[in-house]
């Protein structure tokens, strides 16, 4: 029966097609190869590596990092064993073929029981079928009512659903397999294990202001769509006194929070953030906290900088738009421009994130976008893009803007700004996003795209908000459109017209110019 199963998962993967994989697995791919070349000896404390051409490339781990739970090894450290031989081959028979990308992506398919059973043909599909993100998937799909994680996800899953089942006294949670080497597998263990190496977060040079005023803000930055890290413009917020974990889970109690595709208590979410270790944790991100828990949105106030915006001629049919953000060290938003073509701002009330920001006309490296802007393939994890792709920027004539953004610190994050966040310790967060008439036309250009129905988000009318939206700033701000469009057609005008020497031309030269 699992061959039957096996063989037809082959052929049904070969017709159906996989949005974004195969641009994900060569972004992976392309990043092991670097791999290779170097041998990893892991301990609980550091990574040493030695490299052929660079040495500059070793990595430190979590001081807390347990060795592999299988004892996956890179291939490269192959080519250093006494012996040639790759338990990993050899246990998975005529499918060694496939990368280890195509295993895990098949095994997606069974359910638990046939993961269980497919785990005791050999060493090799032990392996790859206790992979814990196959198990988290499991966990995220199937616990939709929320889960209480026990330390691994494949534990979590049996506990919930077979409770009379004590996998830690009928599994050995660390067993080793010998002699398996696999880069991805690896990667995946490293990814959730690394230190943020210092020359990631050297880099400091965002533009820092206090105390500047509205009209300041709206020249220098809104106007010319650059970031900004504003401080002290929180130092009255509530939530800054009195936002711990103690006071949330308190104040909110039995209130389930946005947890990835789940609602989860904050009580469940904190256990589960207290243990995770893995490449990509999970965020709480919710854009109803304030409805949820009136309290929570009474013990903040939009900054002076931001107040205008003008989706709030939508009443409670405008898109969401702010969120109370809570989530582990290693967590975060990998590279993305927010939605709608909006400007945000987000503060940070406990912990700090580090912030990599790069301008509209600059795709982040190992960031590849579709041709439509509806969809963007990246590296796995954030880690990942640190380790392969940050080192890239330094020579790059625009670089990227940088900082890490503290408690009581706030960042503006201007339209069509790529950005990649990741929280340096546990954080908690309140972010919006706003439209002023500094990025009305914007906003409606956007919105009005052939393929809204696909790019517009944070609403189920995707197709008429266009619609809506504008009708609703010609009732509440009759003329500000056209003004706004006459203005922005007089700046094109302007940058149109020619200096007046690069004017002047020599007749019998035709365009020669003159020049000093």
């Amino acid at each position: 029966m699992p061959n039957f199963k096996m063989r037809y998962l082959l052929s049904n993967l070969r017709r159906t097609p996989m949005k974004n994989t195969r641009t994900k697995s060569r972004i992976r791919n392309k990043n092991i190869g670097k791999i290779k070349n170097q041998s990893f000896i892991s301990t609980t404390k550091e990574l040493q590596c030695v490299e052929e051409e660079e040495s500059d490339e070793c990595f430190s781990l979590k001081s807390t990092t347990p060795s592999h739970t299988h004892g996956v090894q890179p291939l490269g450290n192959l080519y250093l064993s006494s012996g040639s031989i790759n338990s990993r081959d050899t246990g998975l028979g005529n499918l060694h073929t496939l990368s280890d990308e195509l295993v895990l992506e098949i095994l997606g398919f069974l359910d638990a029981s046939e993961l269980g059973v497919l785990s005791t043909v050999s060493k090799s599909l032990y392996v790859f079928t206790n992979h814990e993100p196959l198990w988290r998937n499991l966990v995220l799909g199937n616990l939709v009512d929320g889960f209480h994680f026990n330390g691994f996800w494949k534990s979590t899953y049996v506990s919930a659903c077979y409770p009379s089942f004590d996998l830690l006294s009928n599994e050995l949670q660390s067993f080793k397999v010998r002699d398996f080497y696999s880069d991805y597998l690896f990667q995946s263990w490293l990814c959730a294990n690394l230190e943020m190496k210092p020359e990631w977060l050297e880099r400091d040079n965002i533009v820092r202001k206090k105390g500047i005023s509205v009209e300041e803000f709206v020249l220098n930055f809104e106007e010319p769509n650059k970031p900004v890290l504003l401080e002290g413009c929180i130092d009255n917020w509530d939530a800054l006194r009195n936002w711990d974990r103690d006071y949330l889970m308190r104040l909110c109690a039995d209130v389930k929070f946005s947890v990835g595709p789940l609602e989860m208590k904050l009580e469940d979410y904190f256990r589960y953030s207290d243990q995770v270790k893995e490449e990509r944790p999970l965020y709480l991100f919710d854009p109803k906290f304030a409805e949820k828990v009136p309290k929570l949105g009474s013990e903040y106030e939009v900054p002076a900088y931001f107040q205008e915006d003008l989706f709030g001629v939508l009443g409670n049919g405008r898109p969401d738009y702010r969120w109370v953000i809570i989530g582990p060290a290693g967590s975060g938003s990998s590279f993305h421009v927010d939605p709608n073509s909006t400007s945000a701002w987000n503060a940070v009330i406990t912990g700090s994130k580090k912030w990599i920001l790069f301008p509209p006309d600059v795709i982040p490296p190992g960031v590849h976008p579709s041709p439509d802007g509806a969809e963007v393939a990246s590296p796995v994890s954030i880690i990942e893009w640190f380790m392969n792709f940050y080192g890239a920027t330094k020579n790059w004539k625009k670089k990227p803007i940088e900082c890490i953004c503290k408690a009581g610190e706030v960042i503006f994050v201007p339209n069509g700004w790529w950005h990649l966040v990741i929280n340096l310790e546990e954080s908690i967060a309140i972010t919006q996003n706003y439209v002023s008439r500094r990025n009305l036309l914007n906003v409606l250009d956007f919105l009005k795209r052939p393929n809204a129905r696909t790019l517009v988000s944070g609403t189920k009318d995707r197709v008429n908000l266009y619609g809506k939206f504008k009708n609703a700033i010609d009732a509440s701000f009759p003329g500000t459109i056209e003004a706004l469009t006459q203005k922005e057609e007089e700046k094109k005008m302007q940058q149109k017209k020619l200096p007046f020497w690069d004017s002047v031309t020599d007749a019998n030269m035709g365009a020669f110019k003159f020049s000093f």
